[in-house]
């Protein structure tokens, strides 16, 4: 092996709840891990407000401030983290090499917690707003908009259940879709048009979304595709049910993913490439919680170490 080329016993893609959390794991092991933050360091907690479910807060957290102490925990024990993100893996042979934009390194066990992001409209505006009205999940932000009235957009399952969800909590749910049929399966579809909290709006695009000076939403300007007219519609919040991207892509033809590109795993987090672990988003499709994350990093650091113990490192 060329003296250029570093060998580590663990490195961890991903510097969210999952890969923050093994690293903490990993570390607090000696296995010296090393993390590579990726192309969102963070993950999605860094552009996300105030956290008020992760446990131990009970007044709540800010995301990023939840993410800064992770960070600061795993380093305390010797996590060593790196601006720097994959290029090509491969996992055929051992140790696994990976390429990343600054070089080349060996890696004995593999973490993969590259998360899964949110897919957005894309507008300058709504990216602005983003934790200040504008949201990718209900889950986690649905409390906030308490008898206001909300804009779901999308036409899938998806978009239904965080529609269906966002009920608890607003006075009425827009659902914006920009075709006048739906992806959705015949029994989600009935379930939102039958609630008397929804409106389904068919043949509407969101042009921009308001209160950008504000850093609050107040509104959302939208076009009927038929007719191309332009309206405003008066709500507060608007949540993205258009799905997830998993950050897997560079993995395929090497470990299983599924038919939307997130990584299959069994026994929670191992893949079928020994020494190679998944956790977090990007193997997660249906919780995407920052505590289940976490709970996965977790779960992967300690295959990792027991792997590594296995095989004499």
């Amino acid at each position: 092996m060329s003296d250029s080329i570093e060998l580590r016993d663990t490195v961890i893609l991903g510097s969210g709840c999952a890969g923050l959390t093994a690293a903490i794991y990993t570390a607090r092991a000696n296995l010296r891990p090393l993390v590579l933050e990726g192309h969102e360091p963070g993950g999605q907690l860094s552009i996300t407000t105030l956290v008020e479910n992760f446990p131990g807060w009970p007044d709540g957290i800010q995301g990023p401030e939840l993410i800064d102490n992770m960070k600061k925990q795993a380093a305390r024990f010797g996590a060593e983290f790196r601006t720097d993100h994959l290029v090509s893996a491969d996992l055929s042979v051992k140790p696994f090499r990976l390429k990343t934009t600054h070089g080349e390194i060996h890696a004995r066990t593999l973490i993969i917690a590259s998360g899964a992001s949110a897919r957005w409209l894309g507008l300058p505006s709504e990216q602005a707003l983003i934790g200040h009205g504008v949201s990718s999940c209900a889950t986690c932000d649905g409390f906030f908009f308490r008898d206001q009235q909300i804009a779901v957009v999308g036409g899938g399952d998806t978009a239904m259940e965080e529609a269906l969800f966002l009920t608890r909590f607003a006075s009425k749910v827009h659902i914006l879709h920009r075709r006048d049929s739906f992806r959705a399966s015949k029994v989600m579809l009935e379930r939102a048009m039958a609630h008397p909290k929804i409106e389904i709006c068919t043949n509407t695009t969101v042009e921009e979304v308001l209160g950008v000076e504000e850093q609050s939403m107040r509104g959302l300007v939208v076009r009927n595709t038929v007719t191309r007219e332009t309206s405003t519609l008066n709500v507060t919040g608007l949540f993205l049910g258009i799905g997830h991207e998993p950050n897997a892509k560079m993995f395929a033809g090497q470990i299983d993913l599924d038919d939307d590109g997130y990584i299959l795993t069994h026994s929670n987090v191992l893949t079928r490439v020994p020494g190679v672990f998944a956790c977090g988003d990007v193997q997660d499709r249906r919780y995407r919680q920052a505590i289940t994350a976490a709970g996965s990093g977790c779960m992967a650091a300690l295959e990792a170490e027991k792997y590594l113990e296995e095989h004499g490192h």
